[in-house]
């Protein structure tokens, strides 16, 4: 590899660093879209890994206070040191990150760029579990990789590289503990860099934010994280494949386009508007957004599983407004006043504090922004024990649809109208239970008897779960005020 980079690093060009012809073009473009995904540098101290000639070198330095920036080709440490050494606030360290040994504590934010596909797995593992030492508590950890296949149009003739898939990266990085074991990595946002799909078509270009957190160890029913816990059992992608079987092409909340029609009507979107849908599952609802008003859509959700339908469902509708990402709401960050609408549909159940999230909705928000969010509610307390279980098993965090009002006026909206749509929603699982019923066999051709039974038994217990008053549908419409006074 040392070989092959000295051969490529002789005049310590762009092309050379991303090994593409058409390089300059690409980082023309590239280099403010990932700008735009990092969070507040000020006044923070930055690692660098995998600096390379600097392209974000600079960038880092006129935010950060300072930057410590590593790469193991002296010639781009030099032309990185020529271009950005003036700076004063830089170091500039050639390094081996395999053999790298830095203070533990000594960093607020991380940054790599094309490194990882280079070391094997047992050497990822080793330096991530260095980097969780690196970071401050809280800490975060932006990187962007190839995935699948190389990003440029040069040959790479050495063995090493290692073209992971985005699912490995999300279990290498949140598999990984501190060596103490109470801290580890979970995912902020990830998602395919734009500037690839627009000009070459490829969504394989990926990056991630990470952030430094406290590990639980049975915080997540025997799951290191959240995201694992929903991939493996209910958002597994066989069983969102079974729900999409009932609530039609696309969707997988209550009532698919029925509902979604019904909601977003209720928005008045216009074109150019920009969307944040979260919870967006496999994209159903966005792609009718995007092609029915004209808005630009961001579709989020942490089920990783979801997120690649979706990805699969976007290169066939080869729709530019619309655009993906796993992310973690509780821990996105947005610019303020980024979205002129936040949607959500049957997600926000899963948020154990459910007002923070709202003040961040807040935040995303222009001034005279809406929000529209259906969610399970719950009757009042004391509850059945059969659904003290069902909530239990789930995991689930609900309100009744008053009090969850309460907790939108509290965040700062106004407008809020708080309403009990379980007559609806019982409605529709009724017309939802029959279908399914009607079209058993054409189910049993993907799925088995098994998954038939789970949905039918699921459904009858719903209803049942509504029937004692137990199980609500809530539907919460709220604005940010126009004039907000500072």
């Amino acid at each position: 590899m040392t070989q092959f980079w000295e051969q490529h690093s002789r005049d310590a060009t762009v092309e050379e660093m991303m090994l593409d012809s058409s390089a300059a073009i690409l980082s023309k473009e590239e280099k403010p879209e990932i700008i735009s995904l990092l969070p507040c540098l000020d006044g923070l101290s930055v690692l660098e890994l995998g600096a390379g000639i600097g392209r974000y070198t600079g960038h880092l330095a006129k935010l950060a206070s300072q930057v410590t920036a590593v790469d193991f080709m002296q010639n781009f440490i030099d032309k990185n040191r020529e271009d950005n050494g003036s700076r004063g606030n830089i170091n500039f360290l050639q390094a081996d990150v395999t053999v790298l040994d830095l203070p533990d504590n000594s960093y607020d934010f991380i940054f790599s760029n094309w490194l990882f596909m280079y070391l094997t797995d047992e050497e990822l593992a080793a330096l991530i579990q260095k980097m969780l030492g690196w970071l401050r508590p809280g800490g975060y950890f932006f990187f962007r990789e190839s995935c699948f296949f190389q990003s440029g149009d040069c040959e790479r003739t050495f063995n090493p590289t290692v073209y992971r898939t985005p699912a490995q990266y999300n279990h290498l990085l949140t598999s990984v503990t501190s060596k103490s074991g109470d801290n580890g990595f979970e995912i902020v946002m990830s998602k395919s860099v734009q500037t690839y799909i627009k000009i070459k078509k490829n969504q394989n270009q990926v990056c991630w934010m990470m952030q430094k957190v406290p590990r639980s160890g049975d915080g997540h029913q025997g799951y290191v994280t959240f995201q694992q816990f929903l991939d493996n059992q209910q958002y597994s992608r066989r069983g969102i494949l079974r729900y999409e079987k009932i609530f039609g092409d696309g969707f997988v909340s209550t009532g698919g386009l029925e509902t979604t029609k019904e909601f977003s009507a209720m928005l008045n979107l216009v074109p150019g508007q920009r969307v944040i849908d979260v919870g967006c599952g496999i994209g159903g609802g966005d792609f009718y957004m995007a092609k029915t008003y004209g808005v630009e859509v961001l579709g989020m959700d942490l089920s990783s599983n979801m997120v690649e339908i979706a990805m699969e469902r976007a290169v066939m509708e080869k729709n530019p407004l619309v655009q993906f990402e796993v992310g973690d709401a509780t821990r996105r960050i947005f610019p303020e006043a980024s979205f002129h609408v936040v949607y959500s549909r049957d997600t926000i159940l899963h948020i154990n504090d459910k007002e923070a999230l709202f003040r961040k909705f807040y935040s995303w928000l222009k001034p005279g922004g809406k929000l529209l969010i259906t969610d399970y509610c719950c009757g009042e307390r004391p509850w059945s024990p059969v659904f003290e279980e069902y909530v239990k098993q789930r995991g689930y965090i609900l309100y009744t649809p008053e009090e969850y009002g309460q907790l939108l006026k509290k965040a700062g909206f106004v407008s809020v109208q708080a309403l009990d749509r379980t007559e609806q929603f019982v409605q529709v699982l009724n017309k939802e239970l029959v279908r399914t019923q009607e079209i058993k066999q054409e189910f049993l051709e993907s799925f088995s008897e098994e998954d038939y039974n789970y949905i039918i038994e699921g459904w009858k217990e719903k209803l049942h779960r509504c029937s004692l008053g137990d199980q609500r549908w809530g539907l919460f419409l709220a604005a940010k005020p126009l004039d907000i006074i500072s």
